[in-house]
């Protein structure tokens, strides 16, 4: 039985890999802005201020880096950006300078990883990991969290899952998707060729698991479904699902610059990422086709 550390854990992803966690018998700390003062496994930190209830490593063996402002929840103006960057990085460190100091024996520390590393880039290359980084903002949003997790190499194993569009039956991009959809004025977003690489949520908690307890993952693995879309084949597939109509006109993306600003990048390009890497761990993904992946959300 493991003991795991979640930061971020009331989030989409750190909510059903607690769950899973707890029904496989492990014990699950959670370290968050809001600690819950009834629970003990609940503990508080302060970003910001520097500052850590160190108690939630007593007995840890595993750690989850889950934490971070959301990439799409606001524009991106400098400030937001660099928010964006410190939210990821910033804890990340406040959690190792904690770990150190407790002299702490941990086994795995894994981490949350952005799909955006390789850039808001539409091309026909299938990306790698062993690719370089982007030169655009998310990627550099990517490559820097990704450095701060690689500094926990000093004290234990690291893992960095890159994440791409998450599939749950309620909440992430699915909740987004569904009331356009069911109005009936489903559309592409700019030409609708961009890639839109993904993962039902299900497959990621068990990619999360296998990065756990599996020794010899090491680095960073992309973390989406083996079938290629795009954001045409993405709106037009849930359409099908939910037999509603699809043909109006495409978003233009000049409209989406003007209600977004740089954040609709990543709306109007988008990269196809290989899973081969994580393929060859052992790991096979559930779910592989989108259609299927729709309706088994759908109908739960």
């Amino acid at each position: 039985m493991a003991t795991v550390l979640i930061t971020g854990a009331s989030g989409l992803i750190g909510t059903a890999l607690s769950q899973r966690l707890n029904a496989d018998g492990h014990v699950v700390h959670r370290l968050g802005r809001s600690p819950e003062p009834d629970d003990p496994r609940s503990f508080g930190w302060d970003i910001r201020a520097g500052s850590i209830d160190d108690r939630c490593l007593d007995g840890v063996t595993h750690v989850v880096h889950l934490a971070g402002a959301g990439i799409a929840d606001e524009r991106w103006s400098p400030s937001r950006v660099q928010e964006l960057i410190d939210s990821r990085t910033d804890s990340a460190r406040l959690l190792l300078r904690a770990a150190i100091d407790r002299s702490s024996s941990l086994e795995a520390f894994v981490s949350a990883a952005g799909i955006g590393y390789y850039g808001a880039i539409t091309s026909e290359h299938r990306f790698v990991e062993e690719d370089p980084p982007a030169g655009d903002t998310i990627a550099r949003i990517s490559a820097e969290w990704e450095r701060a997790a690689d500094e926990w190499n000093t004290l234990t194993r690291v893992v960095k899952l890159r994440t791409p569009m998450v599939l749950a039956h309620d909440g992430g991009a699915l909740d987004r998707l569904l009331p356009v959809v069911r109005t009936g004025i489903a559309s592409a977003l700019g030409n609708g060729r961009q890639w839109v690489p993904w993962i039902h949520l299900e497959d990621l908690v068990e990619a999360y698991l296998a990065a756990l307890f599996n020794r010899n993952m090491r680095g960073a693995y992309n973390t989406c479904a083996n079938e290629d879309i795009t954001n045409d084949d993405l709106m037009r597939t849930l359409a099908l699902v939910m037999n509603k109509p699809y043909f109006m006109p495409r978003v233009p993306g000049f409209v989406l610059r003007v209600l977004f600003g740089e954040l609709a990048s990543i709306l109007l390009k988008g990269s196809r990422a290989s899973n081969e890497r994580l393929a060859r761990t052992g790991f096979e993904i559930k779910h592989q086709e989108l259609g299927p992946a729709f309706r088994d959300l759908l109908r739960r």
